[in-house]
């Protein structure tokens, strides 16, 4: 039930951002779903006493704020007034992909087999089809989405090299509170003139609640019951639902060559993040746990 629900949770965000597109700026969506979240996990994070052994880490949690949440969803939000969200979402998955090979240049001790290699390419290849899909004749929005992806691959890297022995909950209560302040004057200086439609404060509201506050601790929950390894194989479930929900609710087109670039980019992040059979090893909860908002829409 854990996995089912965060699968449809973590897919739906990009349909959410872009109805929440049509009535708020930019800056105002992301302050409202950051604050409203760090609100409802901030209490929580408090109750535990995981705050205060944040303090001495403030530089790194404020490079990870930066790198895996403020930059990824004002790109994201701002591409999704131009691209679809099913292509969106799509194009985050690439993730892993970015990953594979951020994690061979920083000095990942884990070699790139044939097989991981075929994987690399074949996900740049679903890209390289999706790049054709940009609207107006202007990639600057793929290239936001993928700039997305890119911050969603570092932030776990900054979390597990930096950030390893602190406390997830509190750290992601955190970075979302850091994130609200710094949007704060950005959302106050462009908030609409007359009140939002009823479906634009609707997903505000759902994007912050549910896709945000209470999906870090169904996270969690996930984390503890399977260990982090599999509870990170929602990644590629994400991208279906929204590609799923683009088509069946906003009508967006799902055209023949976004149904190859699909099968391309989810079948090369999992050959492209395949593990050798000697270095693989069994998962537990006591594993290090991906960072909280990673591969996050």
């Amino acid at each position: 039930m854990l996995f089912a629900a965060m699968g449809v949770i973590w897919g739906i965000p990009y349909l959410l951002i872009k109805v929440a597109d049509e009535g708020v700026s930019v800056p105002v969506l992301v302050f409202a779903r950051t604050a409203i979240a760090a609100v409802l996990l901030l209490p929580v994070a408090l109750r535990r006493r995981q705050i205060r052994v944040l303090l001495p880490h403030w530089r790194w949690l404020v490079v990870f704020a930066l790198v895996e949440i403020a930059g990824p969803w004002l790109l994201l939000s701002n591409a999704e007034r131009r691209l679809s969200s099913s292509l969106s979402g799509l194009l985050v998955a690439t993730v892993p992909i970015i990953g594979a090979v951020l994690a061979r240049l920083t000095g990942d001790s884990e070699r790139l087999t044939p097989v991981r290699w075929a994987g690399l390419l074949v996900g740049l290849g679903g890209v390289a089809l999706l790049v054709g899909q940009a609207t107006g004749g202007s990639a600057w929005p793929i290239v936001e989405v993928l700039l997305t992806a890119t911050g969603y691959a570092i932030g776990p890297m900054i979390a597990n090299r930096k950030l390893a022995d602190l406390p997830r909950f509190g750290v992601t209560a955190v970075c979302l509170g850091f994130t609200a302040l710094l949007y704060l004057p950005a959302a106050a200086a462009t908030l609409p003139h007359s009140v939002p439609p009823a479906r634009v404060l609707a997903s505000l509201l759902v994007l912050a609640v549910v896709c945000t506050g209470a999906a870090f601790i169904l996270f969690f929950m996930l984390i503890a019951e399977v260990g982090p390894a599999r509870a990170t194989v929602i990644t590629y479930v994400n991208p279906a639902v929204a590609v799923a929900l683009g088509a069946g609710v906003l009508g967006e087109p799902f055209t023949p060559l976004i149904a190859v670039a699909f099968v391309l980019i989810l079948g090369g992040s999992v050959l492209g993040t395949r593990r050798a059979p000697a270095s693989a090893g069994v998962a537990t909860a006591e594993s290090p746990v991906p960072a909280a908002p990673g591969r996050r829409p």
